[in-house]
């Protein structure tokens, strides 16, 4: 599967910016999609996650009840509503896919076979 992220920018603190992530192929809805996220200097971290059906998502701490991850299986594509965005939040943004993986594993970057190749997100003050 072949992923491309898209919808980063430049936006000010407390802003809003909405990530999506389109996939190629027909079988998009056997996929786990996570987002992940790396600052300069610093390791990929987990972002956000939800499972094929949606049924399930999973936050890191410092996101949570800030950005909202969704899918549409029909349309091939995963996405992140990012809101009260922080300068913390500057990253370059990756979404990731995998159609076995461990749901132990599920925040380790490791664990995951496909990434997108990022969209810079940059929150200034």
């Amino acid at each position: 599967v072949q992923l491309q992220a898209s919808g980063g920018g430049l936006v000010q603190t407390g802003g809003s910016l909405r990530l999506s992530c389109a996939s190629s192929g027909r079988t998009f809805s056997r996929y786990f999609m996570s987002w992940f996220r790396q600052a300069p200097g610093k390791e990929r971290e987990f972002v956000a996650a939800i499972n094929m059906n949606s049924r399930r998502t999973y936050y890191a701490d410092s996101v949570e009840g800030r950005f909202t991850i969704s899918r549409e299986n029909a349309k091939n594509t995963v996405s992140l509503q990012m809101n009260n965005l922080q300068s913390d939040d500057t990253a370059v943004y990756y979404c990731a896919a995998d159609s076995t993986i461990i749901m132990t594993s599920i925040r380790f970057a490791s664990a995951y076979d496909y990434w997108g190749q990022g969209t810079q997100v940059t929150v200034s003050s």
